[in-house]
């Protein structure tokens, strides 16, 4: 070994030494930061101390790289470390501000160190810059200019500090006037990127509203306009409260807290509170599971209650500051509107200070001139503090004063405005002051995948849905629905109902009945009618039945229908029932509402309505029923130049479930094909691109063999289809004929030709091969769902009448289910007959009719042994991988 070669290994060897010390001393410096944070240390000390530790290490490191150069740069701290703000796993945000023309000198230096940096493990954004290439960088992008405003000095030449912050002075760049519209459009872009609601299932806590950005934003604009260093500062300008920065300052800190936490345990930068944390989180902040509430449900409705608040301080402040800045507090004269209330500035205020202690119905008042007047953008900032300030005035005595509870039924039933004014309302806690059963369930979450907001936003959203029922503008998104609102005889009962339908949520017992409670308490406090109090208690015991029997019984059953409208009673009923229903299953999770649910209860509302205005002493038999379905299929047939005389031979061979399972449109469309189709060249497989049924329809005919079935819907499950209802039936000559209602992964129907060839090919090659097993499904389980332990259920009960077994499978939704399920059928000797598949989120709910070999109802108990041990085995031991993966 040479001289050289000796120095170049000990160099190296001293080098790993250095990489080795630092890693230890900040591996050191964290877990210290870890039990200080244990033993319930305020996160802002911690956030400071994280920051002074990087400040000691940089130092060390930028002497022992830049050495006497660094008389021609400086090495700034920017962004939340800048702040002082660092949490565990942020980035450190780093400037590097040299002297012109000295960038080629520093250049090998300058990488070295940062080299180093990534080498000890700390995450590292960084910009080399001369002054003058800020003040160009900033002058383009706000963001940047953002950035330097929290520029803090650490090491080297401080001088070039001074002038980048002379540079870049607002008297020099971005003015406070274009700052603040710059930042004020840059919060708009974020909140529209995360559907402007604070209430997402997994909450980025840094961006979402009312989230780490939104106090942040505060600050700049502060900073920028008024040299404030701190939110207090705000307090003196004028522009908090003393109780409002201590709600503000306590917001922040829990969110400082739950990212600390949160960063510690994904041992990484995260700031989505995302179902894989939220139940550890919960119980490190000291949560428990209790009888109707989860410790995760607890936890994140803190969490929601949190955010709503900075949101609404966010909200006032900017408003506050667009006056001062924008406006430059010249305001102009006010416009009256009644004694107690002046429009200013496009903004509604109080006519005095004391309005709302000398009359507290103005609390509601406000709300109800929004109503009509459309022109008015909001309310004045200065009026919103005076809100919350004097909601404790609605108490017993005010909710019991006859002029609130005609106010606040007026407000229901003003033809425009109530989905504002209920947002405000809750906004502002005044919803919940005047309706206290309101107040359980403001911030509630549901941890599950089925509900995708806090209850009190998802009631809110159900109320904008209903309302746009009434608008004509809107009549193209749900025509039906539109007509039905019309002759509506009071809209208000509906907005009542949907107001009620999920308030006693997280109480205990079942949510509907107690909810009906307070329906009708409500109601008769507010002088309806018993018969409308009655219809409104109805509603809201009853607002699920509808769409689970849509989604859990054979609503082609004539038998379920009757049973169906002898439970509604009468159209009236049925009309309130139905908007209600769609109102709610949209506000339920809007990206899983699609146009197969929607046909799916448009079927059973004009089902219903014909039984209802037939008579229910005057029920139609299945006789009857399937009379009528041949007559119109005929009728079909023979209008599209089909042979109807050869229709008798074919439905010889056809169960009567067959045609109590399809309407006459499908009938004739499946016979005509089957009686044109080449029997040398089967499998044959028909797609009708959209049917009124709302899905992609695909029929399938062929020589019936075993696993048919299971084949069939593991190939539709690997090509990315959802199966929305599987209709499966083998004629008297051992033909399948099966049918399939699909759609994309997307909720839209698979309609393009190239889709639909794809789809047709890929089925005909897997079921020509003579006793081809099941495709294996690749797919993976979604992380969401892996994070829902979802216990494997079965029943079964007999339908009598119908001859066949009702099979109920809940479990977890994975790839593969339905495959699984048709596999031990055909193991367990069973026959399927039609399947319902509905999806709750990570759970699915589905309905199998299925029967013996014999096609009789499932009477030995080995068989249903057979069944159940089989799917528990194959589901449980799946569920099992899941959970591994």
């Amino acid at each position: 070994m040479n001289a050289n070669s000796a120095t170049d290994e000990c160099s190296s060897a001293q080098a790993r030494e250095r990489i080795q010390a630092y890693r230890e001393r900040l591996r050191q410096g964290r877990e210290t930061l870890f039990q200080r944070f244990d033993q319930g240390v305020p996160v802002a000390e911690l956030v400071r101390e994280h920051s002074q530790l990087i400040d000691a290490i940089l130092r060390d490191i930028w002497a022992e790289h830049l050495g006497p150069a660094c008389g021609e740069a400086a090495l700034v701290a920017v962004g939340g470390y800048g702040r002082q703000e660092l949490q565990p796993a942020s980035d450190i945000d780093l400037l590097v501000l040299i002297e012109p023309g000295a960038e080629a000198e520093l250049a090998p230096r300058l990488e070295r160190l940062l080299t180093m940096l990534w080498d000890i493990g700390l995450e590292v954004g960084h910009s080399v810059r001369s002054v003058a290439e800020c003040v160009h960088e900033a002058g383009q992008d706000v963001t940047v200019m953002t950035n330097l405003l929290e520029a803090r000095a650490l090491c080297g030449q401080e001088l070039l500090l001074a002038q980048m912050r002379e540079a870049t002075a607002p008297e020099r760049l971005w003015n406070s006037e274009a700052f603040f519209a710059a930042k004020t459009c840059e919060q708009r872009a974020r909140w529209d990127k995360y559907g402007g609601t604070a209430y997402n299932l997994e909450p980025n806590i840094k961006e979402n509203p009312g989230g780490l950005r939104d106090i942040q934003m505060i600050g700049w604009v502060a900073k920028r306009h008024f040299a404030a260093e701190t939110l207090s500062d705000l307090v003196g300008h004028g522009f908090l409260t003393e109780s409002e920065c201590r709600d503000l300052i306590e917001g922040q800190a829990l969110l400082w807290r739950i990212r600390f936490a949160l960063h510690r345990l994904a041992r990484r930068r995260e700031d989505r509170l995302l179902f894989d944390h939220q139940r550890a989180l919960a119980q490190s902040f000291g949560f428990f599971d209790g009888e109707s509430n989860l410790a995760v449900e607890q936890f994140m409705q803190q969490y929601y209650r949190t955010v709503q608040e900075l949101n609404r301080l966010n909200e006032m402040l900017l408003q506050l500051f667009r006056e001062a800045i924008l406006l430059h507090d010249d305001l102009g004269p006010p416009q009256p509107i009644n004694r107690r209330f002046q429009a200013r500035s496009g903004y509604l205020e109080v006519s005095s200070p004391n309005v709302f202690r000398r009359y507290p119905l103005a609390l509601l008042e406000l709300f109800h001139i929004l109503q009509t007047r459309p022109e008015l953008q909001g309310v004045r900032a200065s009026t919103i503090r005076l809100i919350r300030e004097n909601r404790h005035r609605i108490d017993a005595a005010f909710r019991d004063d006859l002029r609130a509870r005609t106010l606040f039924m007026e407000i229901l039933r003003e033809p425009r405005g109530l989905t504002h004014a209920m947002r405000r309302m809750n906004r502002y806690g005044v919803l919940a002051a005047y309706i206290p059963a309101f107040a359980n369930i403001v911030g509630r979450m549901q941890y599950d995948l089925f509900h995708v907001y806090t209850v009190d936003e998802h009631t809110l959203t159900l109320i904008r849905n209903l309302r746009r029922f009434t608008i004509l503008r809107h009549d193209h998104e749900f025509p039906l629905c539109s007509a039905i609102a019309r002759r509506i005889p009071k809209l208000e009962l509906l907005f009542l109902a949907g107001l009620f339908h999920d308030i006693a949520k997280g109480r205990g017992g079942d949510h509907s009945v107690l909810g009906a409670r307070d329906a009708w308490d409500f109601c008769q406090h507010h002088g309806l009618s018993d018969f409308d109090s009655r219809l409104v208690a109805w509603l809201v015991e009853h607002h699920l039945v509808m769409s689970m029997t849509a989604q859990r019984k054979d609503i082609n059953d004539p038998e379920v229908i009757q049973d169906f409208a002898e439970r509604i009673g009468d159209p009236t009923r049925l009309d309130y029932l139905y908007l209600l229903t769609v109102a709610d299953a949209r506000a339920t999770n809007p990206e899983r509402w699609n146009s197969w649910k929607d046909a799916l209860l448009r079927e059973l509302y004009s089902a219903t309505r014909r039984a209802l205005l037939r008579g229910l002493d005057n029920p139609q038999a299945q006789d009857e029923l399937i009379a009528e379905k041949k007559s119109e299929a005929l009728r079909l047939i023979t209008r599209y130049g089909g042979d109807p005389s050869a229709c008798g031979g074919l439905w010889g061979g056809f169960s009567r479930d067959f045609f109590l399972h399809h309407s006459p449109d499908e009938i004739a469309w499946q016979s005509r094909h089957i009686l044109d189709a080449d029997p040398t060249a089967l499998p044959m497989v028909v797609i009708r691109p959209v049917t009124a049924r709302g899905g992609t329809e695909i029929f399938i005919y062929c020589r019936d063999r075993a696993n048919l079935f299971a084949c069939t819907t593991a190939l539709l499950d690997q090509i990315g289809l959802n199966i929305m209802d599987a209709r499966v039936m083998t004629t008297d000559a051992d033909m399948a004929v099966n049918n399939y209602q699909v759609l994309e992964q997307d909720g839209t129907p698979a309609d393009s030709p190239l889709r639909m060839d794809e789809i047709r090919a890929a089925l005909i090659a897997t079921l020509s091969e003579q006793g081809a097993e099941s495709p294996r499904v690749r797919r993976a389980v979604s992380r969401r769902h892996r994070c829902f332990p979802i216990e494997t259920r079965v029943s079964f009960t007999t339908d009598e009448p119908n001859q066949r077994t009702i099979m109920r499978l809940s479990t977890l939704d994975r790839p593969g289910l339905l495959a699984e399920v048709g596999t031990v059928f055909e193991g367990c000797g069973v026959r399927l007959q039609n399947a319902k598949i509905a999806t709750l989120g990570a759970e699915v709910d589905d309905v199998f009719f299925i029967t013996s070999g014999d096609d009789s109802p499932i009477t030995h108990a080995s068989i249903l042994a057979c069944l159940r041990r089989e799917i528990l085995s194959r589901l449980e031991d799946d569920g099992e991988r899941v959970a591994a993966t």
